[in-house]
């Protein structure tokens, strides 16, 4: 091969080395396209195991003599086929050659594994693989369920798109009685029904379809290959359908299982099951379709089944719908009638007529009630106390018990009755029933006598006190509504003096004072007391014995004198006249006799009251400063008997009057003000009022209408009581200074104090202290001339006076700095 022509395979070659893939060891894998229509020989790729120089290259593996290389390259000398032979596998020797090959490795050869794997090309069209097609669809198979299945196969590799395969419905025919009765899964060309071939398929309109069918490779798409075929399907019809119900007795004696019904798929292979409400493994089918029932019915527990049986395919998936077996329980008389309880409980009136129905016991069987094992007799098997006998009885078939007997008057109080309920069979069971005979109210309460009496009270007898107690009998059964008695008082007691208090547990009244006696206004009572039931009287009636007389005589009692008022409040203003009548004590005697009055409490003798007439008077002015209010007690006592007396409180409250003026409290004398003025100094004045907060209340302080004293000094009020004198010019002249001033009242007209206040003035030091004595008042004697006479009069005692005095006027006087002088508004009155 000349190079001209080697270059054109040489490429081809190394654009196939892409495909060059080294497995594992020395092997190489090369992958050629199938079908290759190009210039021979092809080169696939370079051998890379083979060294530049070697001898003696033999190429094994190749039967067909496809296979050659040629400078290190692998050659094809002939197109290659993926579905004659997909793979082929060369083995590669040689001896390597060359002057850096030792002495072994001219005598050892060398050899590899070259795997030449054949890449498919879609070159094969599917094909079916039955010629004829032919299936079979039963009658009631559900959508989607499949009944055949339409298989092709294609040449090309199964691991590629090129023969992955698709099928397609083209058409139907007939296209009755739709034109789409069947499906076919594109994938697994399994042939089901749709949803309308499903409810519509029928054998007598249509019993054979001829479906056109398709295969595609490439999975379809538009440019794959593709092959037609027919398919032919017979419709058939189905022996599934829900059997015959089936009637089982209960408690078949067996031996179990027993079969009862049988179904049949008629179709492909299928498998059944079971479902339902009964117990797990009553009822079992078996493979063949056969269902068994297993365990003894009880028709009382369930008297019949609806059991669903399903059919499926082996995958599990629902065949054709469920059909239904119907079984139903034959009863047994194998119940005997039981009553729904144990006991009952029944009242039946004393006074009864023979007949009267007390009550009506039923017993219940569970067995069939449309069969004769249901029916029931009743009887009354006992009685206690026996006697007397026969006096209930009870209804053969209804189990209404009755009054037998003429009359339930004394009868004992009770009765159990015991009643059996027996079936057909002789399946029995019993209850008891227990009778209460009511009392009824046949008896009328007679008292024991028909008067009672006569019986003394005082008239001063406490409200609640008991006068007396009667029984009234009563012959029906103690404690009972019949036996309960009312009193009432028909007459007598009209203004309700008395009242009556009833003990229900023995019927006992008792008649109870509810007022005040007074024998002056009532000294005896006749009273008609009558006894009835609190229910209406049956039999007998109410007479003169269920009436009797209560005589009562109140005895007369001296009483204590009573008084109008239990406190007396009284006011008098301060400084009345003495002799003035304040209050009158008003007071009774119930008995009328006279009363006697007198004060207790008054030490000081300011009262008097009028020992007969009651009257309140005043001995003396009362002043309100010295006592606002007096309390005294005045005593009433019965003029016939001194022990019996009454009292009340007698309150005076004295009204105040504006008869105090208003004064200066305080000692000033050693207070100063400073000057030159400091600011915020006053002397805080303070005033007092002993009348009471209408009069005295507010004080009010105004300086002098003089032009100089308003020009020098300012009144500030601080509250109702206190102010503040201070300068009203920056500076005044050190000395003693007398500042007029009035207080006065709040009252209307007011009460008024003049005072002049002696105020000294004087030079102040940093802390507030007054340095110098202030100057004194004209007409008083100095400290000088008072020195010279002492002096001239008592030489050593003057001297003794002049050291002293210059010893004081060196030293500070402890007087109060300004910090200490009162500046905070008091906060209470003086």
């Amino acid at each position: 091969m000349g190079d001209s022509e080697a270059t054109p395979m040489l490429l081809a070659g190394l654009l196939l080395s892409t495909l060059l893939h080294h497995c594992s060891g020395a092997n190489v894998k090369i992958g050629v396209p199938e079908n290759y229509d190009g210039i021979f020989p092809w080169y696939l790729a370079k051998l890379p195991n083979l060294p530049g120089n070697y001898t003696d290259l033999v190429l094994t593996g190749d039967d067909e003599g496809i296979f050659g290389v040629d400078a290190q390259f692998l050659y094809a000398i002939k197109p290659l086929d993926r579905e004659k032979q997909p793979s082929y596998s060369l083995q590669v020797s040689f001896k390597p050659s060359g002057v850096i090959q030792n002495i072994r490795s001219l005598t050892h050869r060398q050899s590899f594994t070259v795997e030449v794997c054949v890449i498919d090309k879609n070159d094969n069209v599917p094909t079916f693989i039955e010629e004829s097609m032919r299936g079979s669809v039963q009658l009631g198979l559900l959508k989607g369920i499949p009944f055949m299945q339409v298989e092709a196969h294609d040449r090309d590799d199964r691991n590629t798109a090129h023969a992955e395969l698709r099928f397609s419905l083209m058409e139907q025919t007939p296209r009755i009685p739709s034109s789409q009765m069947f499906f076919i899964d594109s994938t697994t060309g399994e042939v089901s029904l749709t949803e309308e071939g499903a409810s519509t398929l029928d054998p007598e309109m249509c019993g054979r379809y001829k479906l056109s069918v398709m295969v595609k490779d490439m999975a379809g798409r538009t440019n794959a290959f593709f092959t037609t075929g027919i398919v032919t399907v017979e419709v058939t019809g189905n022996t599934w359908a829900s059997p015959d119900p089936v009637r089982l007795q209960e408690n078949l004696p067996g031996p179990y299982p027993i079969p009862i019904s049988q179904v049949k798929w008629s179709g492909s292979q299928a498998q059944y099951s079971l479902d339902g409400e009964f117990p797990e493994m009553l009822f079992t089918i078996s493979r063949e379709g056969v269902i068994y029932l297993n365990a003894p019915l009880d028709r009382e527990t369930q008297d019949q089944f609806h059991i669903s049986i399903v059919v499926e395919r082996p995958d599990g998936r629902q065949i054709a719908k469920p059909v239904e077996l119907r079984v139903m329980v034959g009863d047994a008389n194998d119940n005997r009638p039981t009553f729904p309880q144990a006991q009952y409980h029944t009242v039946v009136k004393e006074l009864a007529a023979r007949g009267t129905e007390i009550l009506t016991v039923q017993a219940a069987d569970n067995d069939d009630p449309k069969t004769d094992n249901v029916r029931i007799f009743y009887r009354l098997v006992g009685q206690i106390p026996e006697s007397p006998r026969a006096l209930f009885r009870v209804d053969r078939d209804s189990g209404v018990i009755s009054v037998q007997a003429d009359s339930m008057e004394g009868t004992a109080p009770q009765y159990t009755l015991t009643i059996t309920a027996e079936d057909a069979k002789g399946l029995n069971s019993s209850c008891t029933v227990v009778v209460t005979v009511q009392d009824e109210n046949n008896n009328p309460p007679v008292f024991s006598q028909h008067e009672y009496g006569p019986f003394h009270v005082p008239e001063d007898a406490l409200v609640g006190t008991t006068v007396t107690a009667v029984l009234a009998r009563d012959g029906d059964v103690r404690a009972g509504d019949s036996w309960q008695v009312d009193y009432r008082l028909e007459s007598g007691n009209e203004d309700e003096v008395f009242t009556l208090v009833t003990d229900r547990q023995t019927n006992e009244v008792s008649l109870v004072l509810s007022k005040v006696l007074d024998f002056e206004r009532e000294s005896e009572y006749i009273l008609v007391l009558s006894a009835q039931n609190q229910v209406p009287l049956l039999r007998g009636r109410y007479g003169p014995l269920s009436t009797a007389t209560v005589s009562i005589y109140v005895d007369d009692v001296n009483e204590v004198p009573v008084l109008s008022q239990s406190h007396y409040e009284v006011t008098v203003r301060e400084g009345e006249e003495p002799g003035r009548v304040i209050a009158t004590i008003r007071g009774y005697d119930p008995d009328s006799h006279p009363i006697r009055y007198s004060l207790q409490g008054d030490t000081k003798k300011y009262f008097s009251i009028g020992k007969y007439s009651g009257e309140l008077k005043t001995v003396q002015a009362l002043d309100r400063e010295e006592n606002s209010t007096y309390t005294m007690e005045v005593i009433a006592v019965d003029g016939r008997n001194s022990s019996l007396s009454a009292s009340t409180l007698v309150t005076v409250h004295i009204l105040d009057v504006n008869d105090n003026s208003p004064v200066l409290v305080g000692d000033y004398s050693w207070k100063y003000l400073c000057t030159p003025q400091w600011e915020d100094q006053a002397l805080v004045l303070a005033s007092r009022d002993s009348d009471g907060p209408q009069h005295g209340g507010r004080l009010n302080f105004s300086l002098r209408s003089d032009a100089t004293v308003r020009r020098n000094w300012k009144l500030t009020p601080i509250n109702d009581t206190h102010t503040n004198l201070s300068l009203n010019i920056p500076y005044l002249p050190p000395e003693v200074y007398m500042v007029p001033f009035t207080i006065s009242d709040s009252s209307s007209p007011p009460r008024s104090t003049f005072i002049n206040l002696p105020v000294t003035v004087c030079p102040c030091n940093i802390r507030g202290n007054c340095k110098i004595a202030a100057k004194p008042l004209q007409g008083m004697p100095t400290i000088q001339s008072a020195v010279g006479i002492l002096l001239g009069t008592f030489a050593v005692i003057g001297i003794i006076l002049i050291v002293i005095f210059v010893r004081l006027s060196y030293q500070n006087p402890k007087e109060p700095s300004k910090t200490s002088q009162e500046r905070v508004p008091l906060k209470i009155s003086i």
